[in-house]
C-alpha cells in the first residue's frame, strides 16, 4: 500500500499593503475571505468539499478577535457548512496551519483542508493585543515562573537580532547590502510578471478613484545603499535599523491541500506534495536562531543535503536571519529568497506562512525546478521548516 500523501493544489496571496496603505480599507476578515473564495475558484473544487479551514493569526484581537478564521469564512462565499479554526505560533503561524492541514490529510482524518493566513497590521498593530491588558494593570505575557527561569530577560525579537548580527560577525553594511538585494530581486520578480499567478486582485480606492491592488506596495524601486545606509538604527551602537528589517504590512494567503482521494475525486491538478514537515523550539532569548537547527532536522528527516533543493525560502524577518541561515547550512545564495523577501515585500505576521509558500511554489513551476524548502524564525525560539517537491 503507497504511503499517504498531501497535495498542495493551489496557493495565493494577496499583494502586500504598507501600513496605512492601500489596504487599510480592508477588514481582515474580508482579505481573508477573498483569498478562501481564490483557492476554491482558481482550483475548481466543490466548496462543500473543504472539511476545515485553518488560519494563521498573530494579533487577535478587535477586528482580528472572535476567531477570525470562522470570521473570515462567513465574510466568503464558501458555505455555513466549513468549519475553521484560528491559530498563534507567532510568524510562523499560517506555516504550522499548512503543517496541520497535511498532517490532517496524511493521518486520513481529513481530505480538503485550506490553510490560510491574515494579518491587517494597520487596523490590529504588532503588540497591541498585550499593551491593552497592561495598560489596564493585568499585567503581561510573561509569568512569575517564567521570570524565576529567565531573570530580568526582555523577550524581544529586535534585540535577538542583535545578538544574531553580533554572534555570527555581521556588520551593518553587510546588513544593509542583503536588504538593498532584497528590493532588487523583488523589483525584478514584480517588473516579470513573476508573482502574477500568485496574487488575488483587491479592490481598493486611490486619490484617483477604484482601483485593484496588484502589486507589493512596500518594494523601493529606486532603493540605494545611501538610502537604506542613512536609515536611524533602532538601538544606539547596534546594527538593525528598519530598513533592514521586514517591513509592517497587511495581507492575505492560503494555501488548498488535498489527499490523492481527493485529487481523482475532484478532478484536481496539484502544483506540489509536502515531502517534510518539522517545528522544533530553542532558546527564547536569541529567539531567531532556531530556523538554523530545524532545517538541520528537517534534512536528517527527509534523507537530503541542502544541495538537492532548489529553491529556498527563509523569511526575512530581520536580515541577520537568512544570512546566519545560509552560513549554518552551507547553502547557495542565488538560491535565497529569489523573488525578494519580506524586507521588500512585507512581513503580515500570520499571513507570512502561506504567503511565502505561495512564492515557492509558484517560483518552483516558473524556474522548473523540483524541491523548495521554507522556513521562519519564530516569537519564543520556534520554527517551521517545510519541505515541498514541484509536480
Amino acid at each position: 500500500m503507497a504511503a499517504p500523501t498531501a497535495y498542495i493544489v493551489e496557493a495565493v496571496r494577496t499583494a502586500g499593503g504598507r501600513r496605512g496603505g492601500r489596504l487599510a480599507g480592508w477588514h481582515p476578515a474580508d482579505m481573508a475571505g477573498e483569498v478562501l473564495n481564490a483557492v476554491a475558484d482558481r482550483s475548481g473544487i466543490d466548496p462543500a468539499a473543504i472539511e476545515d479551514v485553518i488560519m494563521g493569526c498573530v494579533s487577535q484581537g478587535g477586528e482580528q478577535g472572535f476567531q477570525v478564521g470562522r470570521n473570515a469564512v462567513l465574510a466568503s462565499r464558501l458555505p455555513e457548512s466549513v468549519p475553521a479554526v484560528t491559530i498563534d505560533r507567532q510568524c510562523g503561524s499560517s506555516q504550522q496551519a499548512i503543517q496541520f492541514a497535511a498532517q490532517a490529510v496524511l493521518s486520513g482524518t481529513q481530505d480538503v483542508v485550506i490553510a490560510a493566513g491574515v494579518e491587517s497590521m494597520t487596523r490590529v498593530p504588532m503588540g497591541s493585543t498585550g499593551m491593552l491588558f497592561a495598560q489596564a494593570g493585568l499585567g503581561g505575557p510573561k509569568s512569575p515562573r517564567q521570570e524565576a527561569r529567565y531573570p530580568g530577560v526582555q523577550f524581544s525579537q529586535f534585540m535577538g537580532a542583535e545578538m544574531m548580527a553580533r554572534k555570527h560577525g555581521f556588520t551593518r553594511e553587510l546588513l544593509d547590502a542583503y536588504a538593498l538585494e532584497s528590493h532588487r530581486r523583488a523589483a525584478s520578480a514584480t517588473e516579470r510578471g513573476d508573482f502574477d499567478a500568485e496574487i488575488v486582485p483587491l479592490e481598493v480606492e486611490t486619490p484617483e478613484g477604484p482601483a485593484l491592488h496588484t502589486r507589493d506596495e512596500g518594494i523601493r524601486y529606486d532603493a540605494t545603499a545611501e538610502s537604506i545606509g542613512s536609515v536611524k538604527l533602532l538601538a544606539e551602537g547596534g546594527m538593525i535599523s528598519a530598513a533592514n528589517a521586514s517591513q509592517i504590512c497587511d495581507g492575505a494567503s492560503a494555501v488548498l491541500i488535498v489527499s490523492e482521494a481527493a485529487l481523482k475525486a475532484h478532478g484536481l491538478t496539484p502544483l506540489a506534495r509536502i515531502h517534510n514537515l518539522t517545528v522544533t523550539g530553542g532558546d527564547p532569548v536569541i529567539m531567531l536562531e532556531e530556523p538554523l537547527f530545524a532545517t538541520d532536522r528537517a534534512l536528517k528527516r527527509a534523507g537530503m543535503s541542502i544541495d538537492e533543493i532548489d529553491l529556498y525560502e527563509v523569511n526575512e524577518a530581520f536580515a541577520p536571519v537568512p544570512l546566519a541561515w545560509l552560513k549554518h547550512v552551507g547553502g547557495d545564495p542565488a538560491k535565497l529568497n529569489v523573488n525578494g523577501g519580506a524586507i521588500a515585500l512585507g512581513h503580515p505576521l500570520g499571513a507570512s506562512g502561506t504567503k511565502l509558500m505561495a512564492t515557492l511554489v509558484h517560483a518552483l513551476h516558473k524556474r522548473g525546478l523540483r524541491y523548495g524548502l521554507q522556513t521562519m524564525c519564530e516569537g519564543g525560539g520556534l520554527a517551521n521548516v517545510t519541505i515541498v517537491e514541484r509536480l
